[in-house]
């Protein structure tokens, strides 16, 4: 070998240990970053000249687990949605061991009756039971407006959603264009990769996708419900947000915006739709049927409440068709017009004192132009049976059984229970499935002690190259003395 031919290839070696030094450095510094991908240096032979040749810096990821850790935060984000309402729904309710629950307001009411019965000329005992109805008429109003509450915020974090998705396509759609220019022109792309893989990332725990290669390092998105989010150009995805919802808005009735892509409309319920399996739709999910279900078990509850007490059997002074102690609104109650009855339940204004009403209605009839008999219980026993009586509910899924008010109370709460520690228990096994890929993940990123281990051989390499120029230096000075 000629001294021009050691110092080449020494200087090759030196350049490339320089880089591999470098490459080792940034691969430490990120080893807990999970966006980040383990780099790699590509040597091969000089094709012409003694040494080495850069090839360039790899990148190195499992494709493989990583699309599966991207589904499994997807499922993750979809099954703590799906939990998060049901547990404030459950708490909007309460249970039955606390004081201010549906059912423990319904219990006060029932209570305040029969202390009635027991003293039907106290008049402050009267007021009791009046102001026990008023509070389970209020009840369900906040019940109602609680879950008109969780319906809004389900599509504020539409809306915000549909924003993030949007830049975060144009944002990989630029990425896109960047990495095939760097790609032709032969620079390195493993920095825009990471980014793009923390975007995909993002998008995929919204609208869970899967990414398809195309030429020179771009890729495609689609969903795994088989849309086309990404490929060359970016989808455009439409919401109109509504800033006032109500339990007759709907996407049926006009009133609530679904999603469309590139202005075609698509499916937004939990089981059809071409973006379901993310948090997104989980979203649409509480607006659409989880919370709508919610309402309309509430309501008939509410239905049940007024149909019991404006019986006339139970009130001899009502006339069929006129409004007894609960009211919609103060008006007797139209079954055509049920949506939303627990938000406008209220007692009758007969009755109530704040309103002008006499409290001794309640216990000598809605009806009453004058107070009967002091002593007379009969209408206020009448009140407290008709509580237990078993009716079969006129609407609601409540089944075909026939059930008191407080039985069919605890049934709806009882359901709720039950559907929240079963999306408790989906919630914690997503977690779990997520939290273990994202650990096999990071197993297979950086492994600090082997890049150390590597950085003493580049030590050594750099060492025999520099030896190799010091000793074709002396080589040199020598054959200069000469």
């Amino acid at each position: 070998m000629s001294i021009s031919g050691a110092l080449n290839s020494a200087v090759t070696g030196l350049r490339a240990a320089g880089l591999a030094s470098e490459v080792v450095a940034n691969n430490i510094a990120n080893a807990l970053n999970p966006d980040y991908g383990t780099r790699g240096l590509e040597l091969s032979a000089a094709a012409t000249t003694r040494g080495v040749n850069i090839v360039g810096v790899t990148r190195n990821v499992d494709a493989f687990l990583l699309s599966d850790t991207r589904l499994a935060s997807a499922e993750r984000g979809l099954n703590t949605e799906t939990a998060e309402f049901l547990s404030r729904i459950e708490s909007l309710l309460g249970t039955p061991d606390q004081s201010g629950s549906l059912t423990a307001r319904l219990a006060d009411f029932e209570n305040a009756l029969i202390t009635a019965t027991s003293r039907p000329d106290a008049t402050e005992r009267l007021h009791a039971s009046v102001n026990a109805a008023r509070d389970l008429a209020t009840s369900l109003n906040q019940a109602s407006d609680g879950i008109q509450n969780a319906r809004r915020d389900a599509e504020y974090s539409i809306d915000e959603q549909v924003n993030r998705l949007n830049q975060a396509l144009e944002n990989i759609e630029t990425l896109n264009g960047q990495i095939v220019a760097s790609q032709t022109v032969g620079n390195s792309t493993a920095a825009m990769l990471d980014h793009r893989q923390a975007i995909i990332d993002e998008i995929s725990e919204m609208v869970p996708v899967r990414v398809d290669a195309r030429p020179n390092g771009a890729v495609a998105l689609y969903t795994t419900g088989g849309a086309i989010i990404l490929d060359g150009n970016a989808a455009h995805i439409e919401f109109d947000r509504n800033n006032g919802i109500t339990p007759y808005a709907s996407i049926a009735s006009g009133t609530l915006s679904g999603l469309a892509i590139n202005g075609t409309p698509i499916e937004t319920t939990s089981d059809r739709s071409v973006l379901r399996g993310g948090t997104l739709i989980a979203q649409f999910e509480v607006r659409d049927e989880l919370a709508v279900e919610a309402q309309s078990q509430l309501d008939a509850i509410s239905r049940d409440l007024i149909d019991r007490f404006a019986d006339p059997a139970v009130d001899p002074t009502l006339g069929a068709g006129d409004a007894g102690l609960f009211t919609d609104a103060g008006a007797a109650f139209d079954p055509l017009d049920e949506l939303g009855l627990s938000a406008r339940l209220s007692i009758n204004a007969a009755v109530d004192p704040d309103l002008g009403g006499e409290a001794w209605r309640i216990r000598d009839g809605i009806g009453a132009a004058t107070p009967g008999s002091v002593g007379d219980s009969t209408l206020l026993q009448n009140l407290t049976d008709t509580l237990s009586n078993l009716r079969t509910p006129s609407s609601g899924d409540f089944g075909t059984g026939a059930f008191g008010a407080t039985e069919l109370m605890s049934s709806f709460l009882s359901q709720i229970a039950s559907d929240r520690l079963q999306a408790d228990q989906r919630m914690a096994f997503s977690v779990t499935q997520h939290d273990e890929l994202v650990q096999l993940e990071l197993a297979n990123g950086v492994d600090s002690d082997a890049e150390l281990q590597r950085l003493i051989l580049i030590e050594q390499v750099y060492a025999a190259n520099a030896r190799i120029i010091q000793t074709a230096d002396e080589m040199m000075q020598s054959l200069l003395r000469i």
